[in-house]
Order: C-alpha cells, then structure tokens, then sequence
C-alpha cells in the first residue's frame, strides 16, 4: 500500500451498503500495519482476520460468532478518489454472495474534551406529549408495531423475555433529528429485561435493572460497549429509573439517577445496534423495541445553541 493510498484510507468510516444495511468501518496503523475494525449493525466490531495488503486494497474477514455459519470478507480501497468496498459472504454449502459499498471519511476525534462550563443550551422540547405517538415512527414499518400509549406512559410490548440481540417488534425513533443536546428520559424495566436509548440513533445507553445479569460496559449507565460506568448506580427493576445525558462533540456524560457515571468522555464510535453512523451528521433519539417490555416517560431535549 502506498504512502498516498493508506494517507486515504486510514480512519473512520461512515459505510453506504446497498442493502441499506448501518455500517461503520476503522482503519488504523500500528508498526506499519493496518488494523481494521468494522461493525455491521450488530455485529461485532473486530479488530478483523487475517488482514492482507494488495494492489492499494485491504482484504479481511469479519469476525462472527461461534453459532454463524457464514463467513464474510472484505475488499476495499480507494478508487477514484471515493471508498470503494466489496462485501462477500460465503455459506457452508460453498456458494457465496456479493455486496457493494461505499463511504464517507468521518472527521477525526476532538482532540480534547469539550468545555461543558461554556456550552449553551437552548429551551428543552418535549419528544412524547403524553397521549399519542407525534413525532415518533417505526424504524421497521413492516415489522411488529408493539409501542403505544397508555395512561400518559410511551409503552413497548413484546412477549419477548430473552437478550438477544434483534427481534421481530419494531424499534421506535423520533422523526426530527438532532446534533448535540441534553437529554432528559424516564424508563422503567422490570427485573431481566432490556431495552435502549440511542443518543442520535449511534451511541446507546444501556436500559436494565440494576441486577440485570448486564453490568459493567453492559449494564445501566453504559454506553454500551464502549463506556463503562464509574458505578451502578440503577434502581431494581420495576421501579422508574431517570437518564440525564449530555452529548457534545463526540464526548457524552451520563447521570443515572441523579448520580454522574459518565464524566465528558468520548465515544469512538457507533455501539452496536446502532441505525446512524456518521457523527457528523445529525440522527434521531432512537429507543429499542425489538427486546422486551419497557415503558418511557417525561422525555425532553435541549439542543446546544451555536455560536
């Protein structure tokens, strides 16, 4: 590879797959060697196999799962001028199939975290008016509608009870989408279930009890995955639990239950999960519906005000 080629390909990557399925791709160098991470919606992020150079491309095979049966690899490189990306996927019968990928470059970290002392925010906007969905739709329109509205609480009902990690009822998301905010939100699981809350549609915070089977960077007061809480500070389930999160340039603090476990840290990347993966655009508040039960309440946001 190239000085000018991996100059080109070396960062964070927002991916365009023609399935439309969220992508998101990190290419880094270390000893002069490429590491590649790559999440496919919610699939693992890596670092990927068996990474090779060739010919100004970079070929490597996702990780997966012990129970996958398909092993999917990647091609990508620049050509003229854009991300240019091939997806195989090959089953255990031998046959395989193809698709094609684009992308945009995400601009680098911030160097530092923001100055929270000197961030204004504007007037906080109620998302859920307490009577019916305004505002709000499927993310899935031709899945299972299981949200809806009851005694002024915004409800998703699903008879499903296990954690993993998809389903077949529909998530929710707001139809307006934000930048950077202060979010406010009322939740209530009962004990071993699970739901989220995905801070414009890329970085979920983690919706359990607090003897959740989920703790650590899987429990209450996690960005999942990625930022662990400083402690649990969660209600047992079937009581109403309180989010405060502020997210501004890429660095997120969270308050569970009046008490800070996340303080102005950064997040690298989308969790896994998530529909949005470009942060430099702006995304919905995106809630879990395809896990189980959970009902929300009195949610509002305050954007941060531009200079």
């Amino acid at each position: 590879m190239s000085a000018t080629q991996a100059e080109e390909l070396v960062g964070d990557w927002s991916l365009d797959l023609e399935s439309g399925l969220p992508a998101w791709m990190s290419i880094q160098k270390s000893e002069g060697k490429p590491v590649v991470y790559m999440r496919l919606y919610v699939g693992s992020a890596g670092p990927c196999n068996d990474v090779a150079e060739s010919n100004g491309r970079l070929k490597f095979t996702l990780k997966k799962n012990k129970k996958a049966k398909t092993t999917t690899t990647v091609d990508v490189g620049i050509k003229a001028g854009k991300l240019d990306g091939v997806i195989t996927r090959q089953s255990a019968d031998g046959s395989t199939e193809d698709e094609a990928f684009t992308g945009k470059k995400i601009p680098p970290m911030p160097v530092s975290a923001p100055d929270l002392s000197k961030v204004r925010f504007g007037q906080p906007i109620s998302l859920f008016n307490g009577k019916d969905l305004t505002g709000w739709k499927a993310h899935e329109p031709e899945k299972k509608m299981g949200w809806s509205v009851k005694d002024g609480l915004l409800k998703n009902t699903t008879p499903k009870t296990d954690f993993k990690a998809t389903g077949d009822h529909a998530n929710l998301k707001t139809e307006a989408v934000f930048e950077d905010f202060w979010l406010h939100i009322e939740f209530l699981v009962e004990e071993q279930r699970n739901s989220g809350i995905y801070l414009r549609g890329m970085y979920e915070a983690q919706v359990v009890d607090r003897d959740s089977r989920m703790q650590g960077l899987q429990g209450v007061g996690a960005i999942f995955g990625m930022i662990e809480p400083t402690k649990n500070a969660g209600r047992p389930g079937g009581r109403w639990q309180t989010y405060d999160i502020t997210l501004v340039n890429r660095h997120v603090t969270v308050i569970l239950n009046g008490e800070k476990v996340i303080d102005n840290k950064p997040v690298t990347g989308p969790t896994a999960g998530a529909v949005h993966t470009n942060p430099a655009e702006p995304g919905p508040i995106y809630l879990q519906g395809d896990h189980t039960n959970v009902s929300y309440r009195d949610i509002y946001l305050a954007p941060v005000l531009k200079d």
